[in-house]
């Protein structure tokens, strides 16, 4: 940091995100080899689907260019993108779980060299957010992508605000498993009491640039069930009180398929796309795409919002800075890495 310069690590509220005009500054992917690549994938798109007559959701999330532009924005490195791009297509992956205009934050705190992470996004397809420790610190080379020794005993944290509701929803549990993925699906069934499965992954090249990367969500939907169609077999369901429910065998079933999906980061590394993993792995359950829909990186922040929030520090705060400068101030965005130049007299 040079002596003329403060940086202002600025946090906006947690649920800026519906505002909307987004005015990040994006950072720009300057790998033309890594450019070349992502332009002969197929589209960055969530399919959001639909199988065994309404007794599941899930959703697809081809996310390459997201977590590219993810880490462009803080320029991160390879541990360190895998730590934030997990949690990141984590949260993308709850966006089809939102009911209305909705947000939430997904916060992942341990006691373990990586921290953990603060991930929002909101229904309208826009997620941000921040490493709590960058770099991680690592004491030896890596040997796997076994993100485990880099988080100890901690908890995962959901929170929801929708725009009809005056006080956020919150949910915490333990980290089990020291697996992002697996500690979402625990949170679901020990929070929300629902079933529910998550995949998880991101590939990396020799160079160690991101080539692929992507995630799944699967959700079993208790008390819901409309009527059973011809097509699937009985003992894929249980009737309670005129109401259809999966069976645990229709459940097992499924469980295996899902499980038997490949590693969805090299499989959009090799230019794969959604419909082919959803009618492979699921065509037994007649599934339906529900809605494609796109999902960004993005942030709202802006200029004239840091300058709102330095006009409104406290008078002391305020003072110092008037006084002392320096002048230009950057301002930097906690949760998108864009870096602002205010001058004193924009502040007058």
């Amino acid at each position: 940091m040079s002596e003329k310069t403060l940086i202002f690590y600025v946090k906006l509220d947690l649920f800026d995100l519906l505002c909307y005009h987004v005015n990040m500054i994006k950072a720009q992917i300057l790998d033309t080899t890594l450019i070349s690549h992502m332009n002969s994938l197929h589209t960055d798109e969530m399919s959001v689907f639909v199988m065994a007559d309404g007794l599941f959701r899930g959703a697809l999330f081809h996310g390459t260019r997201f977590v590219n532009q993810m880490r462009a924005q803080f320029n991160l490195g390879i541990l360190e993108t895998m730590v934030l791009a997990q949690g990141c297509i984590g949260a993308a992956l709850m966006i089809p779980t939102m009911k209305g205009k909705e947000q939430l934050q997904f916060r992942y705190d341990t006691n373990g060299p990586a921290a953990g992470f603060s991930v929002e996004a909101d229904s309208t397809g826009f997620v941000r957010g921040h490493l709590f420790q960058n770099p991680i610190p690592v004491d030896a080379p890596l040997e796997s992508w076994d993100l485990a020794p880099f988080f100890g005993p901690g908890t995962l944290t959901i929170t929801r605000l929708s725009s009809h509701s005056k006080e956020p929803q919150r949910g915490t549990v333990e980290i089990k498993h020291k697996n992002i993925a697996k500690d979402l699906s625990w949170y679901f069934l020990q929070s929300e009491q629902i079933k529910t499965a998550f995949n998880i992954s991101v590939q990396f090249d020799a160079k160690g640039s991101v080539t692929g990367a992507g995630g799944m969500f699967l959700q079993a939907l208790p008390s819901v069930g409309g009527r059973r169609s011809k097509q699937m077999s009985d003992n894929f369901f249980e009737e309670k009180n005129g109401v259809f429910l999966p069976s645990e065998h229709l459940i097992n079933k499924v469980e295996h398929a899902f499980s038997s999906c490949p590693s969805l980061g090299q499989w959009y590394s090799e230019k794969g796309n959604n419909d082919d993993i959803i009618f492979g792995l699921f065509r037994e359950f007649q599934p339906t795409i529900a809605l494609v829909r796109s999902v960004n990186f993005n942030c709202p922040c802006s200029k004239d919002k840091y300058l709102d929030y330095i006009k409104n520090l406290n008078t002391a705060e305020f003072d110092d800075i008037m006084n002392n400068g320096p002048d230009p101030l950057e301002v930097v965005c906690h949760n998108c890495g864009s870096k602002y130049n205010i001058s004193l007299g924009e502040l007058k």
